[in-house]
């Protein structure tokens, strides 16, 4: 059942237009990324939604009301900030009881939700502790511990692991991910990052300068990606040009091509002894990156990346010719113009 909707939803700060006619449904229950590039309009979207910004035009509608009518305190949305934004004077307890008190929740409910939430982010044993006490990831759980503990109707969460480092952000996501699950929370994550979003997300909307690119789960725009951006945003890619072989396969052009289609680097292969439909080159890179091999491959095409699981097998060396392949169903067409064909 749909439970928010972005409805056309535009926002211009006077010449520039940061948000273009965005539309989005967003289910009861449902983990939703807003994922780009720094300036595709993503957090001006988050703050169209709290009540931050107002849209220049479109609608927000929530459970069919409104939103847009309702001042931000009245919205009942929880929000996590990058910069995690807790009071430095107030224990980690007090931080995550300071909505509780707004609302004037009695003395004795907000202690028990309190006391639950630090229990649900692993806190429970720093509650009286300040925030320079803490470090960065108990300070990010303190931020999420206090927008979960006023039962928000929507959790909204603006960057919130970009400060943490690479570990740390991984040990999070997946913290996360669990306490959405055990509280069934309509959430709105902005990031950059893509495997955080493929990572969290029941769906992604990728944005492009101010639009939405593709709407989908993380599987299916990865592996069949609506636009060449998306294909690039979305981990590594090959964009190569292709020409129709007149039996209804595609086949790499060295020049002239009528479309071009991305592959992925992981699905690309050296061809055995005897395959017929294959691309010629020459290894320009090999890095190794422990798990498996990163090749750049000079061809007819263009440069290709592909990459091999290290299985402890010889591999070949710079400099040394070979021939790929792939299937033709991990293959996306695409039109000049970047939608799909």
């Amino acid at each position: 059942m749909t439970f928010l909707v972005l409805e056309r939803l535009s926002k211009q700060f006077g010449e520039q237009i940061a948000v273009d006619r965005l539309s989005l449904a967003v289910g009861k229950g449902e983990f939703v990324s807003l994922l780009g590039p720094s300036g595709c309009g993503k957090t001006t979207t988050l703050q169209m939604i709290a009540g931050f910004q107002p849209p220049t035009s479109g609608a927000i509608t929530l459970e069919g009301h409104d939103l847009i009518a309702v001042k931000p305190a009245q919205r009942g949305l929880g929000i996590v900030f990058q910069s995690y934004a807790l009071f430095p004077h107030m224990t980690a307890a007090e931080n995550v009881a300071f909505g509780l008190e707004m609302q004037g929740v009695a003395r004795a409910e907000r202690e028990a939700r309190v006391k639950q939430t630090l229990a649900l982010v692993g806190l429970a044993a720093f509650a009286d502790r300040f925030p320079r006490r803490l470090s960065g990831g108990q300070q990010q759980r303190v931020a999420l511990a206090r927008a979960l503990v006023i039962q928000p109707r929507i959790l909204l969460l603006d960057e919130p692991l970009s400060n943490l480092d690479a570990k740390l952000r991984e040990d999070m996501q997946i913290e996360l991910r669990q306490i959405q699950r055990t509280l069934g929370t309509t959430t709105i994550l902005v990031t950059h990052d893509q495997s955080e979003a493929m990572a969290l997300s029941d769906r992604i909307a990728v944005m492009n300068q101010g639009r939405v690119e593709q709407i989908a789960p993380p599987s299916e725009a990865y592996e069949r990606p609506a636009t060449p951006f998306v294909a690039s945003f979305l981990g590594r890619t090959n964009v190569l040009p292709v020409r129709g072989s007149g039996n209804g396969h595609w086949m790499p052009a060295a020049g002239a091509a009528s479309a071009t289609i991305t592959i992925r680097p992981e699905k690309i292969a050296f061809a055995p002894a005897g395959q017929v439909d294959a691309l010629s080159g020459t290894i320009k890179t090999r890095i190794f990156q422990g798990n498996h091999w990163l090749y750049q491959v000079d061809t007819p095409a263009g440069l290709v990346i592909m990459i091999r699981q290290n299985t402890g097998e010889a591999v070949p060396a710079e400099g040394e010719a070979v021939r790929l392949f792939w299937r033709a169903e991990d293959m996306v067409p695409q039109a000049a113009d970047g939608a799909r064909t």
